[in-house]
């Protein structure tokens, strides 16, 4: 790491090194679409501004992380939320966000339509920023805005989220605030969908959990709950399997999970605090074309609002309040993190 003064004397911009700009699409489905690409040294990776500030194309080093499905990158569409038709609207990146009214399946609950994985996930940003800036002798690359979820005579849910990076590090921090702005509870179901994919994720990928207890969404799922660690070659048209988890943390409630690869000795680290996220599912798809791993951190379950409604437990916001949620994402590079974070699994198992 070179002191703020030592970079200045190595580059004519810090652009040269480091950078967050706004960009847009201009072709296909995604003519249109509005992000912020940042640049962290060897770390890059796209805010898609349009798509409630999640984050798109995740690189290191030239090596995607991230998922993107069959659909490419996607603008603003009219069909993204109407039930089963968001499939056609999912498009991965390495996370979306799900919520708030709903997660995971479409459902019809009091005549009232919930979509997949809710609404969240294609609110677009206002207030959005960006910003870069030296703090002492850490350059910050800051991308903010906020999400509002409402409807005439019904919620009125603000996301207020800051992404930020530093030059040198590799780690990204997400800081989500969510207030009720509405006068009555309501609702606030949330799961971060982070997604995996080629090269990354291979038969030489596993994933790293402090696993207490897993088992299967679904009976499809059952005979594959002892493999979920593992990930077999591209298979045509295999089923997607779901796996739940319970997660050991530490004493301030604070846990992870990580998928590493051995060969490319190379892997990445999602940390979060089971407090404000007690569940954690895992999406397994090994079907050709849709190659890829989820991790689900999320304040509900994966049976989604009709199992909450039956159970008399569903999450709910007072009016006014708010709660904050963070998130970090951590590249791993070289043999000594992929072992120091299979160790953090063990240990915190341990306890």
């Amino acid at each position: 790491m070179l002191s703020k003064r030592e970079l200045l004397a190595r580059v004519g911009s810090v652009q040269q090194v480091a950078s967050v700009r706004p960009v847009t699409f201009r072709e296909g489905r995604a003519d249109g679409l509005t992000a912020y690409a940042v640049r962290n040294g060897p770390l890059a990776f796209d805010v898609l501004a349009d798509k409630g500030l999640d984050i798109g194309s995740f690189s290191y080093r030239g090596v995607g992380f991230d998922f993107l499905a069959k659909t490419g990158l996607l603008g603003r569409t009219a069909y993204d939320t109407h039930g089963t038709e968001a499939l056609r609207s999912i498009m991965g990146g390495l996370m979306f966000t799900s919520g708030y009214e709903s997660i995971c399946s479409p459902c019809t609950l009091d005549g009232r339509d919930y979509p997949l994985h809710g609404r969240i996930r294609t609110t677009p940003a206002e207030h959005r920023s960006a910003d870069a800036f030296w703090d002492g002798d850490d350059y910050v690359l800051r991308v903010s805005g906020e999400m509002r979820e409402a409807e005439l005579f019904g919620e009125n849910l603000v996301l207020r989220r800051s992404i930020e990076t530093r030059l040198g590090e590799r780690t990204v921090r997400i800081v989500d605030e969510v207030v009720n702005e509405a006068f009555r509870p309501e609702p606030l179901m949330l799961l971060y969908h982070f997604n995996v994919g080629h090269p990354l994720l291979s038969e030489a990928a596993r994933v790293v959990l402090p696993v207490l207890a897993t088992k299967p969404r679904d009976e499809v799922s059952r005979p594959q709950v002892e493999s979920w660690a593992t990930m077999p070659p591209p298979k045509a048209n295999e089923p997607e399997y779901v796996f739940l988890h319970e997660l050991a943390a530490d004493a301030a409630g604070d846990t992870f999970a990580a998928i590493v690869n051995q060969e490319l000795k190379l892997g990445v680290r999602l940390g979060f605090n089971r407090q404000a996220l007690p569940y954690f599912m895992q999406w397994k798809s090994t079907a050709a074309g849709d190659y890829a791993i989820g991790l689900e951190p999320a304040n509900s379950s994966v049976y989604g609002r009709p199992h909450h409604a039956d159970a008399g437990d569903l999450h709910m916001l007072a009016p006014g309040a708010k709660e904050i949620f963070e998130l970090t994402i951590t590249v791993l590079d070289g043999d000594e993190e992929i072992d120091r974070v299979q160790e953090e699994a063990d240990r915190l198992s341990r306890r």
